[in-house]
């Protein structure tokens, strides 16, 4: 009997991210489809991240993970706002690496950080010759700080042989920025369609209820970190502004560190013009996304850069919500035929709320007929298929 081919996947840690979210995807469904066997190596125990401590056993993805019958190991870390180096781990952290990379057939990356790692046992003579696939997840890897240089050397050093993005503009992206593996995979992000579905009647009622938001309200809707990134500011900017022109509308931000327990949130409010009588709901981090998109007329996007294909917008359209995104990554054709797509202008983001809001009955309908196309499980097949892909090309060229 062939026994299932074993897969590690490196994270940096475990903490809120959608490439953490569609990796752990990835990782649990292959797992319980049976023919792959996937283990995780944390580099951390816990992150510090946008004014919050999150810890790894107390996150989502690890707790689903977990739940897969996925082994996790992590070393005793916290993250932060650099990737950790190279020259920073112990001789323990390496050896016990080096033996899990031995023991696997293939390994994952998830984004670039990990490969200090990967590295730091190059340097030390103990990586083994094991296929070794990137899984990158931006559209800007200059923001990758030194990560971007661990890859662009593991990948011509042979260490790294394949990567894998989930846009094109991530592809196109880290081949201008000089990464080039010898196999480059394409894998468009899939959701869970069970999980983000439309509302009924009164699951919104209910919902909306709950947060103190009238049936009848219009609802924006922002699911993103308090990050330069996802320029909180514009969009609080564009709230303003549309505030003045739909007094009724209410306004969800929901991610790590949108709450008014953050003071640089509190000043950013501030600054923006929001008045006091504007409806605004800073939630912070949450765990029920799903009844969140039941609720929003419109899933906004607001940020700058960074972006590959955002989840959030597929999530929102899978779920009923229109949405209005600013042109970053492959969000433009991520939402071709059910969602709009705005100038990085304030004004221009207020009238494409407007604009959707008109048009969400047409909008709604295009969006839930693309359910299909965007379920998780063709993602997770394609991902099956890469892997084993490596294995075998690796095993031809032995």
């Amino acid at each position: 009997m062939t026994r299932s081919i074993r897969v590690l996947s490196l994270y940096e840690g475990f903490f809120a991210g959608g490439a953490r979210i569609l990796h752990s995807d990835v990782v649990a469904g292959l797992t319980r489809e049976g023919s792959q066997e996937h283990r995780v190596l944390s580099l951390t125990a816990s992150a510090r991240r946008d004014a919050s401590l999150q810890w790894a056993r107390d996150d989502t993805r690890y707790r689903r993970l977990r739940a897969a019958g996925v082994e996790i190991d992590a070393f005793d870390r916290v993250a932060g706002d650099r990737p950790i180096a190279p020259e920073d781990f112990t001789p323990a952290e390496l050896d016990h690496a080096a033996t899990l990379f031995a023991e696997a057939d293939v390994i994952l990356s998830l984004k670039e950080q990990p490969l200090s790692l990967v590295v730091a046992l190059e340097r030390a003579g103990m990586l083994p010759d094991v296929p070794l696939a990137a899984c990158l997840h931006r559209s800007d890897p200059t923001h990758s700080g030194p990560a971007l240089s661990w890859l662009a050397d593991a990948a011509a050093s042979g260490a790294v042989t394949a990567t894998i993005s989930c846009a094109s503009s991530t592809a196109e992206a880290y081949a201008r920025a000089g990464v080039h593996a010898s196999e480059a995979h394409v894998i468009d992000n899939g959701i869970d369609t069970r999980r983000f579905r439309p509302g009924t009647r009164a699951e919104r009622r209910r919902i909306r209820a709950g947060l103190g938001i009238p049936e009848t309200a219009a609802v924006i809707l922002l699911a993103a970190r308090f990050d330069a990134m996802k320029d909180p500011g514009l969009f609080l900017r564009a709230v303003a502004a549309h505030a003045r022109r739909a007094p009724g509308a209410h306004y969800v931000l929901c991610g790590s560190g949108m709450t008014p327990e953050n003071p640089a949130f509190r000043a950013l409010r501030a600054e923006s013009g929001v008045g006091a009588d504007v409806a605004v709901h800073a939630l912070g981090l949450r765990e029920d996304m799903p009844e969140l998109y039941r609720i929003a007329d419109v899933v906004a996007l607001t940020s700058a850069f960074g972006e590959a294909s955002p989840l959030c917008l597929v999530e929102g359209a899978a779920s009923g919500a229109v949405p209005v995104t600013t042109d970053v990554g492959d969000a433009a054709r991520v939402v071709a035929g059910f969602g709009l797509v705005t100038p990085r202008d304030v004004d221009a983001i207020a009238r494409s709320w407007e604009e959707a809001l008109a048009q969400r009955p047409t909008l709604r309908a295009a969006a839930l007929a693309a359910r299909g196309r965007l379920d998780r499980r063709r993602m997770i097949a394609e991902y099956g298929g890469a892997i084993s892909g490596l294995l075998l090309r690796d095993a031809l060229a032995a």
